[in-house]
This record gives C-alpha cells, sequence and structure tokens, in this order.
C-alpha cells in the first residue's frame, strides 16, 4: 500500500496535507467513468468527507495519521495508516496481478469505491487498466426492505437451509438478473421449490431414457441467455420449455435429446444434480414421517388394495396427505413426492 501510494505521490496524482496523503480526482480524466457521471453528480447526495485541507471534496484519503491509541506504521509520512479504497487496489494486484478479468460488488459501492479503485489502481501503475468487466449486483431486501445487520432482518445461509434445499434457493435467487433487486420472502422460495419439483418430476417420467453421449449437451438458448450479461431468468424460461416438452413427446429418440439437453443446461446453473427419489424423499423436518415410514404405508396401502380394502387404503393415502405427502400411482407402482 506504501508503495502504491509513494507511486501516486511521485506521478503527481496524490499530494499531501495536514499530514494526510489524498488522491487529487482532477489529476485523473476517466474518474467517474464506471459511473457514468460527472464529479457533481457522484459527489450529490453521497457519503463524501468534506475537509478544508482538501483540493476538492472528491479527492479522497491514501493515508492518514494515527494518534498512539490507534493503529498505525510508519511510513514516509508519518505514523498512520491506510484508507479504506487503497488496501483493495493493493491486496488483488499483490494475489492477482495489474488487471482483474471480472471484478464484482454491490451497486453501492460503484461510487465511491469503485471509482477510488479504478483512479489508484490505474494511475499508480499508468498504461495497465485495471478491471475488463465489472458485475454489479443488486440488493437483497426482506419482504421489501434491505437486509442489513443495523435492522436485524438479515438470514443465514445456515437457517436457510434449516427450512430450504439448496437447489430451492440458488434457483430463487437465478430467477432474478444479478442486477436487479431479490426480495427475500418465504413465498417466493416456495414457488421456487415447486419449480425444481416440476423440473425433477420431468425427470422422473424420463427415467427409462439413457442419454446418448451425443445429446449431452446444453441448450443453445441456455448459452445465449447466459452470454447475454449472464441472463439467467431467461435461461430458467429456456430451461422450463424444455421440462415441458420431454413431458409431451412420446418418441425416445427425441426424449433423450431433450432429456439430455435438461440435464446439461441444468449443470450450468447448479440445479438438478440430485437423484430423483432422494429429492422426492427429502423431507422438512416438522413432516412427521421418516422415509421407511412413508414407504411402509405405501405398502400398507398396497396390500389393502389387494384385498379389496379400498376404505383402508383412502384413509392411508389421506394420512399421507395430511403430512404432506402425495401419493402417484402408475403400472410401475406408487411413488410419492413432497406437496408445498
Amino acid at each position: 500500500m506504501i508503495k502504491m501510494i509513494v507511486d501516486l505521490v511521485d506521478g503527481g496524482f496524490a499530494y499531501k496535507a495536514n499530514n494526510h496523503v489524498l488522491f487529487d480526482v482532477n489529476s485523473n480524466s476517466n474518474y467517474g467513468r464506471l459511473s457514468g457521471r460527472t464529479l457533481d453528480e457522484m459527489i450529490s447526495g453521497a457519503r463524501v468527507e468534506v475537509a478544508p485541507y482538501k483540493r476538492n471534496p472528491a479527492d479522497f484519503i491514501l493515508w492518514k495519521p494515527s494518534n498512539p491509541d490507534l493503529p498505525g506504521w510508519d511510513s514516509p509520512w508519518g505514523r498512520g495508516r491506510p484508507g479504506w479504497h487503497i488496501e483493495c487496489s493493493a491486496m488483488s494486484r499483490k494475489h492477482i496481478g495489474l488487471t482483474l478479468d471480472i471484478h464484482g460488488g454491490g451497486l453501492d459501492l460503484i461510487f465511491p469505491h469503485h471509482e477510488n479503485e479504478i483512479a489508484q489502481s490505474e494511475c499508480s501503475c499508468v498504461g495497465h487498466k485495471f478491471v475488463n468487466y465489472w458485475v454489479h449486483n443488486g440488493y437483497l431486501t426482506v419482504d421489501g426492505d434491505k437486509m442489513s445487520k443495523s435492522l436485524g432482518n438479515f438470514v443465514t445461509i445456515r437457517d436457510a437451509l434449516k427450512k430450504f434445499p439448496g437447489e430451492v434457493i440458488r434457483l430463487f435467487m437465478l430467477s432474478s438478473h444479478y442486477r436487479s433487486p431479490i426480495d427475500w420472502n418465504e413465498s417466493n422460495l416456495y414457488q421456487a421449490r415447486n419449480k425444481i419439483d416440476r423440473l425433477y418430476k420431468a425427470l422422473r417420467a424420463a427415467q427409462d431414457i439413457d442419454v446418448k453421449e451425443e445429446h449431452k449437451f446444453p441448450s443453445s438458448g441456455v448459452i445465449s441467455a447466459l452470454e447475454d450479461d449472464i441472463n439467467t431468468p431467461a435461461a430458467l424460461n429456456e430451461i422450463y420449455g424444455i421440462s415441458s416438452e420431454l413431458n409431451k413427446v412420446k418418441d425416445d429418440l427425441t426424449r433423450s435429446q431433450l432429456k439430455g439437453s435438461l440435464l446439461a443446461s441444468c449443470y450450468l446453473l447448479g440445479i438438478l444434480n440430485r437423484d430423483v427419489e432422494s429429492w422426492f424423499h427429502e423431507l422438512d423436518a416438522d413432516d412427521g414421517l421418516s422415509v421407511h415410514e412413508i414407504d411402509k404405508l405405501i405398502d400398507d396401502r398396497a396390500f389393502a388394495r389387494d384385498k379389496k380394502n379400498f376404505a383402508e387404503a383412502d384413509r392411508i393415502r389421506l394420512l399421507l396427505e395430511k403430512k404432506g405427502i402425495i401419493l402417484e400411482d402408475s403400472a410401475e407402482g406408487t411413488s410419492w413426492r413432497r406437496d408445498i
């Protein structure tokens, strides 16, 4: 960090004032290109510290003095500590290099943090581009309010996984474009779970089909959507279309093509990677019945039907339905799934 700051001072991009070292935003004609706004527009309403020793209100601190009771390190400008922007540039340069291919972060970091990262990184090594592609994600809200520690409305992944499988959470997040806000509420998560169930149900109906090697490729529509600024909602719509077609077609060749495309396309998004039956047998902790108990009740129902005891068979079906277990009878036997 100290070396980068020295290079900025020597290059005329930074100056010392009142025991601080500050970046001179007027020295960099490209400052503001990331947000596409003028300097005045960026400063307006932003949390920019205004101090009398700054040449420009937007000049940001690279190094500041430390009192004896604060952390500090020796430097050419006295004992002090770095500003909060320079450390990111120094870490990425040390561990990755002069140019990053992709740099991510929330929309709220575009200004001032990422604008300042670009300025100090490129001016400390003139001629080298800092980042090729910037990827800024939208806010995560909870029932309409921004998720934050200060509001106490945040949800940890550990807690979320107690109620929903990881694939459900993943599909829920992918259902919104990464630059759009995502509202975390259980209604939306149950909808995502329902969609995952339908995809697995399509696979279950095609379990008799072996996918030929030449059919194990993702849909061109899914690829096109992901290449278009990682448009995951459009990719998912393509996947739902493939699943729907798989449920309709009858000839084995087309089913093999569709099943292979469905699996390969979902693989790109990290979904549909479980064994079909294990997916349908994974129950919430409050369902009250183990897989063994469910299978035993299904066997009892089958025995009752064989003995023409349809009242008992219906009683067992209704009991399972109350526990959220839906039975599906076919020529191959009885299968079951969750009802959400």
